[in-house]
C-alpha cells in the first residue's frame, strides 16, 4: 500500500508541489490582507483617536478662554469681574456675588450674552431715569455704555458696524456690508484670517487690514 502511494506521488510529483505552491500562496494572500486590513482598521482608530483629542482640546480651550466685563449698580460685588466667553448677565450677576434686596431684575434679561469689555447696570427698583442702560428689541436688556473697541485702536471684526468696518484700510460700504453679511450667515469669525472668506477680501487686501482688526 505504502509502495503504490510512493509510485503515486512520485508519479504525479510536479502536479502535487504545484498544488502545495498554489495552496500556500492563497494562504500567504489571506494573511497580508487580513494584516493590511488590521492595520488599516488600527490607522483609522489612531485618527479617530487624534481627531477626538483635537476637539476635546479646542472645547477645553474655549472652555477656558475667559471674558472680561464690569458690572456696577444692585449687586453685591461691584467692579470687574471674568466669566467664561458666551457667559451670560445671569453669570456675571453670580460671579458679583449675587444681587441685593433693591435689584429690579423686571428690566434686566438675565440671558443675554455678554461679551469682553462690556458694562452692566443692575437697576434699583427706585430707578426711574437711568442712561447706563438702554432697550434693545423687544426686551430690556443691560447694555455697555462704552464700545469695546476702544482701548486698542483695533476694529473687532466680530462686532464693528458698518462705519467702523469702513474705517479699515481699503474697505468701503460693499466690503464692509460682506463683511456683516458673511458674519450673520456663518457665525464669528475664529480668527482674523477667516475674514480672506469674505467676498473681495484677497490677500492683498487682507496685508492692508491684518494690523488693525481683532476678533476679541
Amino acid at each position: 500500500m505504502i509502495n503504490i502511494y510512493r509510485k503515486y506521488i512520485e508519479k504525479n510529483k510536479k502536479y502535487i508541489i504545484i498544488a502545495l505552491l498554489f495552496i500556500f500562496l492563497i494562504i500567504g494572500i489571506i494573511i497580508v490582507k487580513q494584516f493590511d486590513t488590521e492595520e488599516k482598521e488600527s490607522l483609522e482608530l489612531i485618527s479617530i483617536e487624534e481627531e477626538t483629542e483635537q476637539d476635546n482640546k479646542s472645547i477645553e480651550e474655549e472652555e477656558d478662554y475667559k471674558i472680561v466685563v464690569h458690572i456696577t449698580g444692585e449687586v453685591e460685588k461691584e467692579g470687574i469681574i471674568e466669566i467664561k466667553e458666551g457667559g451670560r448677565i445671569s453669570d456675571a450677576i453670580d460671579a458679583a456675588g449675587g444681587l441685593t434686596k433693591e435689584a429690579d431684575l423686571e428690566r434686566v434679561n438675565l440671558a443675554y450674552e455678554l461679551e469682553d469689555g462690556q458694562k452692566i447696570y443692575i437697576p434699583n427698583k427706585n430707578d426711574k431715569d437711568i442712561e447706563e442702560y438702554v432697550t434693545e428689541g423687544v426686551d430690556d436688556i443691560v447694555l455697555p455704555d462704552e464700545l469695546s473697541n476702544m482701548g486698542d485702536g483695533l476694529i473687532n471684526i466680530n462686532k464693528a458696524d458698518l462705519e467702523e468696518l469702513q474705517e479699515l484700510d481699503g474697505i468701503g460700504e460693499a466690503l464692509a456690508e460682506n463683511i456683516i453679511a458673511y458674519r450673520e450667515n456663518n457665525g464669528k469669525f475664529k480668527n482674523i484670517e477667516d475674514i480672506k472668506n469674505v467676498s473681495g477680501i484677497g490677500d492683498s487686501k487682507y496685508e492692508k487690514i491684518k494690523d488693525s482688526i481683532k476678533i476679541r
